[in-house]
């Protein structure tokens, strides 16, 4: 083997190892949070306790607290947080802009719009309310796609379009906002804040259906994402069909977004850091969709547990990862702009 090679070959091994021990991390940092959320609280449960709540034996005390209300809690947190993540760093990929994610060009804007309406004015509550969220989600992504698109779509573009209908989206929250009753009000800004409160295990059956529809297919397609990192013409030079893939991307991220956003509500900012975050710690060649995912669970769980057990008053998950999100985006912003670059 010549020296070159050898070098070549070494290189890519440290890289390799790199990612993993990174997304190896992750994984436990997530799993240790998922622990602490379940073990640590307004009551202390001893991890003996909670590991036999978990496996289904009887423990007085410990069974309600863990099993009725901290699991659920922990599992929707878990789910969620990947669904945002992977999803919001597969348009990040795709599009080659930090700031393309669903939370800024109006995917989650449109969710949330469907969602008050069918509160405030339908008087509708519970699944059919999710279902809604959802479809409006994928209209708005399917609307901004169809906006942007001139001799193919660029990802500046995209973004503004987003943007805009982003804006318009939020002028419609707020009229329904303002005419709303005080019984639906209450609901409705629930739901647009991005809580998990009131979690129950059987909600997160279609965060798990999305996971494994949604997201197996993103995974299947992070070779044609990678491509597509350099470019809609290299793509295409490598064998790529750049419309079909754009095309899957966007409509297996926006699933999970949906699906995500129509249980939990519009977390804020989590498909925004998700990825980002994950670059910079691994910080080697390679897709982001699996570290993202990893990241956005941490985010969700520690942000819950955050706002329920570490401040002195109780808050919803939303409101801690919009604190964390808004100077992130602030940041990136003047960073782009004194850097000479365009969003």
């Amino acid at each position: 083997m010549s020296p070159t090679l050898e070098r070549l070959v070494r290189h890519r091994t440290r890289r390799t190892r790199q990612r993993w021990t990174a997304i190896c991390g992750f994984l436990a940092l997530a799993v240790f949070l998922f622990g602490l959320t379940l073990s640590v609280g307004q009551s202390l449960v001893a991890p003996r306790d909670v590991l036999r709540v978990l496996v289904g034996e009887p423990v007085s005390g410990a069974s309600f607290v863990v099993g009725q209300l901290r699991l659920p809690r922990a599992v929707l947190a878990t789910l969620a947080g990947v669904c945002f993540g992977l999803g919001g760093a597969a348009f990040q990929t795709m599009l080659r802009n930090p700031l393309a994610s669903p939370d800024i060009i109006g995917i989650t804007s449109g969710a949330g719009a469907a969602a008050v309406f069918a509160i405030v004015i339908l008087q509708m509550s519970g699944p059919i309310v999710s279902l809604l969220a959802v479809g409006a989600g994928l209209c708005v992504a399917l609307a901004v796609y169809g906006l942007s698109f001139r001799n193919g779509v660029g990802g500046t573009r995209l973004i503004l379009v987003g943007i805009g209908v982003s804006a318009m989206l939020q002028s419609v929250i707020a009229y329904l906002l303002s005419t709303a009753p005080s019984w639906s009000l209450q609901e409705a800004m629930r739901w647009l804040t991005g809580s998990v409160n009131g979690a129950q295990l059987q909600q997160a059956l279609p965060l798990l259906l999305a996971i494994g529809l949604f997201g197996s297919l993103l995974l299947s397609r992070v070779r044609d994402l990678e491509a597509l990192r350099l470019g809609d013409e290299t793509a295409s030079a490598l064998g790529v069909q750049v419309n079909r893939t754009r095309m899957t991307v966007i409509v297996s991220a926006v699933g999970m977004i949906a699906a995500a956003t129509a249980i939990t509500g519009p977390i804020a900012f989590v498909a925004f850091l998700s990825g980002p975050i994950a670059a910079r710690i691994v910080r080697a060649s390679g897709s982001l969709l699996l570290p993202a995912a990893l990241v956005g669970a941490i985010l969700v769980l520690a942000g819950d547990y955050a706002g329920q057990v570490l401040l002195p008053s109780r808050y919803p998950v939303g409101v801690i990862t919009g604190a964390l999100g808004a100077p992130y985006l602030l940041l990136l912003i003047v960073r782009v702009s004194r850097t000479g670059g365009s969003l």
